[in-house]
């Protein structure tokens, strides 16, 4: 009697697997992603968006920010045995692409061309209505670019990585209150920066 089964015939389908993994945890998909592909797969779903939105703003093209992101998301499936669960997965995703960008400005400098002042709303718009108004991220890593470092570092990861100040804050390795005044600067900088903007054009 032939007892021989496909392959498939003891194990889920992948689809019933990627199925049953949506509903999990970023940790608990962490923890499993060294040798489930499908596990990782779901993360980088959940979170690409996110850390390309982070890059673009930090970098401020489009090419660079789509290439960082596969370095971001090749780093983290190579050491993700190493995250041992302590903070928040996308905060430790977050922390990759934030090392991933210092390694693109060492690596070669930056310029940004202001080319976007037909996009910049009036100057009396809350910050937050222009990012929902679909407001470019180039305009916004433009203006970005003129900030103090930190100030835009933690802008970018509030707005655009979409993490809590606690959050911002264990990425950065600053206090919680240290965090809150930067992003409270950098919002009170960049509403300035568009308002100069505006009047420049």
């Amino acid at each position: 009697m032939n007892r021989e089964r496909s392959p498939d015939s003891s194990k889920p389908s992948s689809e019933a697997t990627v199925i049953t993994l949506i509903d999990q945890s970023d940790e608990e998909l962490a923890q499993v992603a060294c040798g489930d592909r499908n596990a990782f797969a779901v993360l980088y779903r959940r979170h690409v968006t996110d850390i390309y939105r982070f890059l673009l703003v930090r970098v401020g093209k489009v090419q660079d920010a789509e290439d960082i992101t596969t370095q971001t998301f090749e780093a983290a499936l190579q050491h993700i045995a190493g995250y041992q669960g302590i903070g928040k997965f996308k905060s430790w995703l977050l922390g990759i692409a934030r090392r991933k960008a210092a390694d693109h400005f060492r690596q070669k400098r930056v310029t940004l061309p202001l080319e976007f002042a037909q996009h910049i709303p009036h100057p009396d718009t809350p910050l937050d209505e222009c990012i929902d108004q679909q407001l470019r991220l180039e305009l916004v890593a433009s203006l970005l670019h003129r900030l103090t470092p930190e100030r835009s570092e933690a802008l970018a990861l509030r707005l655009f990585g979409r993490l809590t100040i606690a959050e911002v804050a264990h990425v950065m390795g600053k206090s919680e209150a240290a965090v809150k005044m930067l992003v409270h600067r950098a919002m009170s900088d960049l509403k300035q920066q568009l308002t100069n903007s505006q009047k420049e054009n």
